[in-house]
C-alpha cells in the first residue's frame, strides 16, 4: 500500500480509536473517523496475543493486501484503522478476508459500488 494511504503517526492511530466509530466482526475491527483530505489513509494493528511476530507479520500483510485490492471501492475522506482481533486472520482463505473486509465496509457506510463502464 502506497505511503499516501497510509496513517503512520501514533497520534492518527489514537485519533480514529478515540473518535471514531467501530464496527466489529470476530476477526477484525474497523474504527473509522473523517478526515479533511481526499483521501482515505488505513492504518493496521496487530496486538501481541495474536502471535509471535511471524504471525503477526502474516495477518498483517493479508488483511493490508485485502483492504488494498478494495480501496477503489472505500469512500474518500476516511481514517480506517483495522484491529486484527484473532490469530485466524493469518490461516482463513484469502476470499473469505476480502469479504470480511467488504461486509466491514458496508456496515459502516463506506462502500461504494464500483462504476459500469459502459464502452
Amino acid at each position: 500500500m502506497k505511503r499516501a494511504y497510509r496513517l503512520r503517526k501514533p497520534q492518527q492511530f489514537q485519533r480514529a480509536r478515540r473518535e471514531g466509530r467501530s464496527w466489529s466482526s470476530a476477526l477484525v475491527a474497523l474504527n473509522a473517523v473523517g478526515n479533511k483530505r481526499h483521501g482515505t489513509r488505513c492504518g493496521f494493528v496487530v496486538g501481541k496475543r495474536i502471535g509471535k511476530a511471524v504471525e503477526r507479520n502474516r495477518a498483517r500483510r493479508r488483511l493490508r493486501e485485502a483492504v488494498r485490492l478494495a480501496l477503489a471501492q472505500i469512500a474518500p475522506g476516511w481514517d480506517l484503522v483495522f484491529v486484527v482481533r484473532s490469530p485466524a486472520v493469518a490461516t482463513v482463505p484469502f476470499a473469505e478476508l476480502q469479504t470480511l473486509v467488504e461486509q466491514l465496509l458496508r456496515r459502516a457506510g463506506l462502500w461504494r459500488e464500483p462504476r459500469e463502464t459502459t464502452g
